[in-house]
């Protein structure tokens, strides 16, 4: 089996000259080595494809892949994510993951709740805001809490993003425009627990794989943002949950993934409400895969899934999704099951 990997790494941009945190969301040589290694023990023939203009070339000259494993996050615009989905569905090649609908769905977290209200999935109260000018039809009850609209890895998420007058509103609201040229996404602060939940598969065959806890710390504060997830001085501590608000909590987050379209592997972020209601924060089909590091591999470690395991899962769900013959991998099926469930 032919298995070509897109992705944006770091190290390719750093070079072209864009910043560290620019790049936030882009991804380590571990990340890569990572998922090669899982997929050499499948059988695998990888073929290292890289970012889209990569992709472009190769399939100009005429090469071919059985599947495409992507978690390329794109550059610009709020289609980023969805590039190489489109492409690859010009040439009907296969991939990991979701597709171009879902993925430009998901990045821009407004419209993300927008459709999440059709399906009566609780989200807290928000407003977009394109321009200062938009603040003076708020209606929402502070504390409040601002982030850019289309970020991932916790970009412009910061202790001073949860406000509680109109003067900080403002303020925060002014700086996140200008750095980052997209609109801010405005919402009632929800002050209960916050929880991760990972997920396996698409549409009806899509189950949660465990629900994590981020438990604040006095250094970590009660924000799970950029800081947090650089630096082991700000970092949370996280544990697998298997109790009755866990199983609420998952059941949302799958109502959620299927709202949207998700597919094969990925992340939903909830929080409780202050009538203890889980509401979804984010939707993340495009989840990172960095092992010790990122999310989904942390719960999966706690949950006692292995990478390798999570790896073969999702590209199991890509194949079956498809209709496509599963190959024989040679490498024996890890049976699992989730802790506490």
């Amino acid at each position: 089996m032919k298995i070509g990997m897109t992705y944006d790494l770091k190290e390719d941009y750093l070079q072209q000259g864009f910043s560290l945190a620019a790049l936030a969301e882009f991804e380590s040589k571990e990340t890569i080595d990572a998922i090669e290694a899982a997929l050499f023990k499948l059988d695998a023939q990888v073929i290292h494809i890289g970012h889209i203009k990569n992709l472009v070339a190769k399939l100009a000259s005429g090469e071919r892949f059985d599947l495409v494993f992507n978690i390329a996050e794109g550059m610009y615009g709020f289609g980023r994510e969805a590039q190489i989905p489109a492409l690859l569905d010009a040439y009907q090649i296969p991939y990991t993951f979701s597709d171009p609908l879902t993925l430009s769905l998901a990045l821009h977290k407004g419209m993300t709740k927008r459709v999440l209200s059709t399906f009566n999935i609780a989200s807290a109260p928000f407003m977009v805001v394109e321009t200062l000018a938009d603040l003076q039809n708020i209606s929402l009850h502070y504390p409040l809490f601002a982030k850019p609209i289309a970020q991932g890895t916790s970009k412009g998420i910061l202790p001073s993003c949860k406000v509680g007058n109109g003067v900080e509103l403002s303020l925060i609201c002014e700086r996140l425009l200008a750095e980052y040229s997209e609109p801010v996404l405005v919402e009632e602060y929800l002050p209960g627990r916050e929880f991760t939940v990972g997920i396996i598969g698409t549409g009806a065959k899509a189950y949660a794989i465990g629900v994590m806890e981020i438990q604040f710390t006095k250094a970590s504060g009660d924000i799970y943002g950029f800081d947090s997830k650089q630096s082991w001085s700000f970092a949370p501590q996280y544990h697998v949950t298997c109790d009755a608000l866990a199983e609420e909590v998952s059941s949302v987050a799958l109502r959620a993934w299927r709202a949207l379209g998700c597919r094969d592997a990925g992340r939903v972020d909830m929080r409780l409400d202050a009538a203890g209601v889980p509401s979804v924060i984010e939707i993340n089909p495009l989840a990172g895969l960095r092992p010790n590091y990122s999310d989904l591999p942390v719960l999966c470690d706690l949950a006692g899934l292995p990478y390798q395991t999570l790896i073969e899962k999702i590209i199991r769900s890509a194949w079956e999704r498809e209709s496509i013959n599963l190959p024989c991998f040679g490498y024996p099926t890890v049976l699992w099951q989730p802790n506490g469930y």
